[in-house]
């Protein structure tokens, strides 16, 4: 491979001309163009409509508008010839149920066909765990507990059953799933990744389209490229790592951050990709010259469209090519023209313009009239749309027509995700429980939907308290023991408990927010607006050393996107166990501590003995996690070369260095190479 550096504005009104069908292009004996012939090819309806269509026509299909831009006056979507509406994260009609989401979208799609070659919309959505903007949809584990089931099979099931959702509610576009490969757990979007392994991200990558693709929702793999990757201190807006500088060799940018997209594109058939806001700099050329991925023309024409044969189309992150560099005076609305044309320059196709889509489409107008950008690029993009838009059945079915969500189906698909999400770190004989044991639990996210959720929940950084519907981790618990007692601070006098559970953890966050060491969150709740630590809150470490002082035996459930170090508490845990996000069923960790479904989760990322490792991830010259990745222990399971490894690590046995060993066998194991991962297992106790 071959890498080289190289709305509204007062007074803006577009002519938009109506193209005239000629005669000679209607099918013979129908009396309707081609394009509109569900008989006739798709390539064959795309030729057909695209000489159709004036210049408004086309730039207008490139235009993505947010809902609340449009909302209050729909005619904006015929008058712009808007190509799609999206819902930003949180953004949802009143009263939010899917039979509001349909009619809204519906009446979108009714202004679109009210245009004179009547092309429909494609609205969009952040549908990362769950069609997760709407109240009552199945709340599905984030990507970093799916990476930890390892299963892709049922990673299929779930975005499976999260285009179902999306479907019943009019929504056939997901700007998911997410292909990072996570490098440093400090990123606030850890969570949105399948892993650290390269290998992981792509296998349960290319689930995740299939389960979207085959199901009647275009999948979005995003962000290409090196989002994970990025350099601590490079963020852009005063982040600390979310949109900053992935610096690498080609070899290594290719081997980490690209390879997912090569099978989820060739392999799975994904047909949109967003770029990322971060930048990329490779080392061949020296350092110190990172290239905005929005505007990196080499990679995504010429890599992903070309390389790649990639057919789908290119979509912007939100505002995207606005943080590109401008030749306008300070203080241009933007985006400005030369945003716009490095942008669609680069291969961008559609842009995400939430609040400027008039600006967008002037400044794209007057670039062709110009000729600085060409009328073959604009055609390439409108024809990679129109592609989508047929295959999809949209000019046949525009309309859309509401469904079931959050089906009993789904929930119990959902509790065995979140079952086989959950990573047994430590356990001193404690688990599984006693249904009859007297238990104490405590923990401020015990009983808390929203925080184990997490973001992209109902908003886009989520918020702790009762959110969504669903069951909580004491919910499950509950349901399961007769006996149990519960204080979110401990303060309850603990008596003559057996066991204490604790689960403490994270707040709920996204991107920009999410980062350690990074700007706290202005609004939200008081929990939300606490500074992002690796470590545990002062106040869930109070109540681990309370409680665990206090029983016989303590069990810890860390609810978090990324791993929380928990070294020096170790020592007094007896059962520790890595819950990740679950999403809406807490019951699915009752599975697991009662033993009604085995633990057999393994870390998708490395767990840090410390602050200062980070970031630690497999392959690193130095590598002494506290756990490796892929560590899990599975009690009850059938003896395997991997169950006798992890047994010498409990009990003090493994030679030195085991920690490099049990990983390096995971990543065999991530690629198939299972004879691989056996001598690497022995090697461990040998």
């Amino acid at each position: 491979m071959q890498i080289r550096r190289r709305w509204v504005v007062a007074g803006v009104v577009l002519a938009l001309t109506a193209a005239l069908i000629p005669v000679s292009v209607l099918r013979l004996g129908t009396g309707q163009p081609v394009y509109r012939d569900a008989g006739q090819s798709v390539a064959a309806r795309v030729a057909d409509l695209l000489p159709r269509m004036s210049l408004a026509d086309k730039i207008g299909q490139m235009t993505q508008a947010e809902r609340k831009a449009v909302t209050g006056d729909p005619a904006l979507v015929t008058g712009l010839r808007l190509g799609s509406v999206l819902s930003g994260g949180g953004s949802a009609p009143t009263p939010n149920t899917p039979q509001a989401w349909v009619d809204m979208i519906n009446s979108f799609q009714a202004a679109a066909l009210a245009t004179p070659l009547k092309i429909p919309l494609l609205y969009g959505v952040d549908a990362v765990h769950g069609n997760g903007n709407v109240h009552g949809a199945t709340i599905f584990p984030h990507n970093v507990g799916l990476g930890a089931g390892r299963d892709a099979a049922l990673v299929e099931k779930v975005y499976r059953a999260t285009a179902v959702e999306m479907r019943a509610t009019g929504i056939p576009w997901n700007f998911a799933p997410c292909l990072c490969v996570s490098r440093d757990e400090r990123w606030g979007r850890a969570f949105e990744s399948f892993g650290e392994d390269p290998a992981l991200v792509t296998r349960l990558g290319g689930a995740a389209v299939d389960g979207l693709e085959r199901n009647g929702v275009v999948a979005t793999v995003k962000h290409f490229a090196g989002d994970g990757g990025t350099v601590y201190g490079t963020g852009d807006h005063g982040y600390a790592i979310d949109q900053g500088v992935t610096v690498a060799s080609r070899d290594d940018f290719a081997r980490i951050a690209l390879a997912p997209y090569v099978a989820a594109v060739r392999e799975h058939g994904a047909r949109s990709v967003m770029p990322s806001f971060s930048s990329v700099d490779l080392t061949e050329d020296g350092t110190g010259n990172p290239v905005k991925m929005h505007a990196d023309q080499q990679l995504i024409s010429g890599y992903l469209k070309g390389e790649l044969g990639f057919g789908g189309f290119v979509v912007t992150d939100w505002e995207g090519v606005q943080q590109l560099p401008s030749t306008e005076p300070a203080g241009t609305p933007k985006p400005t023209a030369s945003q716009v044309r490095t942008g669609v320059n680069a291969g961008i196709d559609m842009f995400m313009e939430p609040d400027t889509a008039p600006v967008f489409q002037a400044n794209l107008t007057a670039e062709v009239q110009a000729g600085r950008v060409s009328m073959s690029r604009i055609d390439n993009a409108v024809r990679r749309i129109l592609r989508v838009k047929f295959e999809l059945g949209l000019f046949e079915k525009p309309y859309a027509t509401v469904g079931p969500i959050g089906t009993d189906a789904h929930r119990e698909l959902a509790r065995e995700a979140v079952a086989k999400s959950q990573v047994l770190l430590k356990n001193d004989g404690v688990l599984p429980l006693r249904p009859d044991t007297k238990i104490y639990v405590a923990g401020r996210n015990a009983d808390d939907i929203g925080s184990q959720a997490g973001g992209w929940t109902m908003d886009w950084q989520g918020a702790n308290g009762d959110t969504i519907p669903g069951t909580t981790i004491l919910d499950g618990i509950r349901s399961t023991a007769p006996d149990v007692t519960f204080s979110a601070d401990a303060a309850t006098p603990i008596g003559d408990a057996e066991v204490g559970v604790v689960v403490v953890g994270e707040t709920p966050y996204a991107e920009w927010f999410g980062d350690v060491g990074g700007p706290v969150l202005t609004y939200g709740t008081a929990e939300q607006r606490e500074p992002k630590l690796l470590t545990l809150q002062p106040s869930d470490k109070a109540v681990i050393t309370k409680v665990c002082a206090a029983v016989p035996h303590c069990v810890v459930l860390i609810v978090s996107g990324r791993p929380q170090v928990i070294t020096d508490q170790l020592a007094s845990i007896d059962a520790l166990v890595a819950s990740w996000l679950p999403g809406s069923e807490g019951e699915g960790i009752a599975d697991v501590l009662f033993g009604r479904t085995p633990f057999t989760g393994k870390l998708s990322m490395s767990w840090p003995r410390s602050v200062p490792q980070v970031p630690i991830n497999t392959g690193d010259k130095t590598y002494q996690p506290l756990f490796p990745y892929g560590w899990g222990l599975h009690p009850g399971t059938p003896v395997s070369t991997r169950d006798a490894a992890s047994s010498a690590v409990v009990a003090g046995a493994a030679r030195p260095g085991w920690e490099r060993l049990f990983a390096d066998a995971e990543v065999a194991a991530d690629t198939g190479d299972l004879a691989r991962a056996d001598s690497l297992y022995q090697q461990v106790s040998d």
